[in-house]
């Protein structure tokens, strides 16, 4: 390779990398550099210090290179060289490692946890949305989809399924990431200590819509999330348009409660417009999203499930984003 074309490759390829790998880490909703729960701010001490390691060795590494390169040639003892290898190549790597790895072992959670969480939560993974619903004390949930709400300062189980393929439930402000596998149950605990709005993503391939699998999450103070799951396990009026809802065959997969549409194959719609997002953080919720998401949901979600409605008339498709705009 030529100097010019080295150059130029250095510009237009290797120089977007680093710049982008340096502005990803300055975005905060979806990073575990910027913690806001327990398990996150261990797994940033423990990347720091890892990194602070890793430094430290470079360095001695390059100062020795550098001495052995430009330092003044004199021969050495074979009892300096072994004292060299035996300190340099055996007792510092051994010293180093077992700290990290003591280190490393002491951020590992307790995995035999016998005692209540404050909060749990059933999630149901899904190509490509999230099934949520929250436990009541007397066992009753409330459900709903592809948004997640939780009190700061309160642990929270997560009880994970998938109907379909794997997939991986991961919040970064708040903690790690956990698999959500067909046929098990696994439980993950996190305990936001922030109040603010994160992102929630899938981290598994699951299929060509993977990266379209997100979904806020919420963390309130302890009194207004009981304010606000209150609110959302109440049931709302039948609201004008319903007959609509149910006659295009709405009603057939999803459900509102209060009404008597009680679909189960898509996303629960109660509340729906009180949501930040629809089609799990694909789109925002207004009505220009909802006419093109009902019209070819395929086009903004490739393998979605849901059939479009290009087929009814524009005044009914406007009825019905009418309608779902009320579901508040």
């Amino acid at each position: 390779m030529q100097q010019g074309q080295r150059r130029s490759f250095l510009v237009f390829r290797v120089a977007p990398i680093v710049c982008a790998t340096v502005l990803v880490g300055c975005v905060s909703e979806q990073s575990m550099l910027h913690p806001a729960g327990e398990d996150a701010a261990a797994a940033a001490n423990l990347f720091w210090v890892m990194a602070a390691g890793t430094v430290v060795i470079w360095l001695i590494v390059m100062g020795i290179t550098v001495y052995a390169v430009l330092g003044k040639k004199r021969p050495t003892t074979e009892r300096f060289a072994d004292r060299f290898i035996l300190i340099g190549g055996v007792a510092f790597p051994t010293i180093t490692l077992a700290a990290l790895l003591i280190f490393g072992l002491a951020l590992l959670p307790d995995w035999v946890r016998s005692d209540r969480p404050d909060l749990r939560v059933h999630i149901t993974a899904e190509q490509y949305w999230w099934r949520v619903a929250y436990e009541l004390p007397d066992g009753a949930l409330v459900n709903t989809a592809n948004e997640l709400h939780l009190p700061a300062g309160q642990t929270a189980e997560f009880v994970l399924t998938s109907t379909d393929v794997i997939h991986s439930f991961w919040i970064p402000n708040l903690g790690g990431k956990m698999d959500v596998i067909p046929g098990r149950t696994n439980l993950w605990r996190l305990r936001p200590t922030e109040v603010g709005v994160f992102r929630g993503v899938c981290a598994e391939f699951c299929g060509p819509s993977h990266a379209l699998m997100a979904f806020p999450v919420v963390v309130h103070k302890p009194a207004s999330f009981e304010s606000w799951l209150a609110g959302e396990a109440a049931g709302i009026e039948e609201k004008e348009a319903h007959a609509l809802f149910v006659s295009a065959g709405c009603a057939a997969c999803h459900a509102v409660r209060g009404t008597n549409a009680g679909g189960a194959v898509g996303p629960d719609l109660t509340h729906f417009a009180g949501r930040r997002t629809m089609a799990a953080g694909t789109l925002p919720i207004n009505a220009e999203s909802l006419q093109s998401w009902l019209i070819d949901p395929s086009h903004h979600k490739p393998d979605v499930r849901m059939p479009g409605y290009a087929s009814l008339e524009a005044a009914e498709r406007d009825a019905l984003v009418s309608y779902l705009l009320d579901l508040k």
